[in-house]
Parts: C-alpha cells; structure tokens; sequence
C-alpha cells in the first residue's frame, strides 16, 4: 500500500490495549494513531481522528463495542473498518466472518492477527464505505433480522440501529471447533467454576463465560435466572413445588430439580404463571 492505514485501539483493559499496540508494531502498513479506555473516549476520537481501521472490544463497562457502531451511525459519521476484539466467544463471531468484519480472540494470537491484518489491506485497497455500510448493515440484520435495505435507509437518515433482538444460536467453542446449540433447545444452564454448563436437548456443552454475560445474552421473555449459578429456560418447566421449609423447586420436563433462591422467588414465579 501507498500510504499507511490509520489504526486505533479501543479497550478497557491496559494491557490488552499494551499487548496489541506492541504486536501491531511489526506491521509496516499500520500507523497507530492511538489508544482508548472506554466506549465514549472511542467515540470521540473515532470522529476527531477518523481512522482507517478500529480494533474494537466488544465487553466493556459504559458504552460496549457495538453501541460505539450505533452512536457512530445516529451521528451520520463514516465508519472505518472494524476488527472486533473479545475475551469469549459469542454467537455473533460466524457472522463477522461471512460478512468481513473480522475478530480476533484474546489473548490475541501472532498468526491470526496477521491474517486479520492481511485480510484489512486487501479490503481497503478494494472497499469503499458505501461497500463498508452495507457489510456492517448485514451484520446488524443477521442480529435483529431486520431488512438490511431497511437498517441502510436509518443508517442515511441518521436513526440510530436497532440491536435490542437476541440470537438464535449459541456458539460453543470446545478447542478448535465451534459448537452452534439451538437457543430454542437449551433446557438449563450451570456454573461449574469458571466455566458454564449449557444443557440442551442434544447434550451438555462446556463454554467458558459467566453467567452474566450469558444471562445478557438470552431473551429475558424464555430464560430466568433461578439461581446465582443457575438460568432455566421457562419452555421446560413442568412444575414449581413449594416444600416445608419455604423453599421453591422448578422441575423440567427431563426430570432436573432445581432449586429458587430467595431473591429470584417472585420474578420465577410470575414468569411460570404461579
């Protein structure tokens, strides 16, 4: 490339932003025009430095990556090309791939930084932000399933994107492989340390996570969270039984009791109709 591609960095966490600066060193084609702590210094210096490429958390406190996308869009400013960072996998890490909106994992790792990296010179040689609007607006559709000509006609107008909607699938990564688990067919999930149990009506698959990010992620209108370690898919529940001591059980259709604590009673019980 002729010229170099303006690059910043957005996350909360100091030395995330410390290792990928170091990292992105090595490459003679980027120019890093800096770093940002938070959602809303991103922002600002997205519109006051407008740089070429953006290397986005997605998990942060205040404004998370893609609120950045939706204030960037209501504010009618171009955006530049994204690369989302994050700490897990999401449902949303497919979509990035089929519609060019690359991620990288952390801890980040050499090789595919490289190829993100790789993968941004070819689309900025080639892409122009109408081509960029277009590919984010799919990636918004793919979210909310809204019309993508729809979500392109707000984003020209200035209305901000509608990413309220929740997935439909659940990628799993156990190694190498992404797992995708029906929302529709997960009975429960648990916490086992660091780690969530998510049981579906195909098997228990392992994913590291918390339980509130999980619970962020699910329709509240389906999934309850019953228990600090525990959410339930409502569809399941075929019971609540009260016992002696006050305490409230849910039983799923697959024969599971789980317990109610305290805190989470009333919200349970109006959710299955008690």
């Amino acid at each position: 490339m002729d010229r170099k591609i303006k690059t910043l960095i957005v996350d909360d966490e100091p030395l995330a932003r410390r290792g990928l600066s170091v990292r992105l060193a090595d490459f003679p084609q980027i120019q890093l025009l800096g770093e940002c702590h938070n959602g809303n210094d991103a922002a600002a210096k997205i519109i006051e430095l407008q740089p070429d490429l953006v290397f986005l958390d997605i998990q942060m406190p205040g404004m998370n990556g893609f609120q950045v996308i939706n204030y960037l869009g209501e504010q009618g400013h171009p955006l530049p090309i994204i690369i989302f960072v994050t700490a897990f996998d999401s449902y949303a890490i497919k979509a990035f791939d089929v519609h060019a909106l690359d991620y990288v994992l952390k801890p980040v790792d050499d090789k595919r930084l490289e190829l993100a990296v790789d993968k941004v010179s070819e689309h900025f040689k080639l892409q122009s932000e109408e081509q960029q609007k277009y590919k984010l607006a799919s990636l918004v559709a793919d979210f909310t399933g809204d019309d993508c000509e729809d979500i392109l006609r707000n984003l020209a107008e200035g209305k901000p994107i509608n990413m309220s909607q929740y997935p439909d699938i659940l990628a799993v990564k156990d190694g190498s492989e992404v797992t995708r688990v029906s929302i529709v067919n997960i009975k429960w999930i648990d916490a086992a340390g660091d780690y969530m149990c998510v049981h579906s009506t195909d098997g228990t698959h392992i994913m590291r996570s918390t339980m509130k990010e999980l619970e962020d992620a699910l329709d509240p209108r389906l999934f309850v969270r019953v228990h600090r370690s525990a959410i339930v898919n409502i569809r399941y529940v075929t019971k609540m039984v009260s016992h002696i001591s006050g305490e409230y059980h849910l039983i799923l259709s697959c024969g599971t009791e789980l317990k109610v604590s305290r805190s989470n009673r009333d919200k349970v019980k109006s959710m299955v109709g008690v």
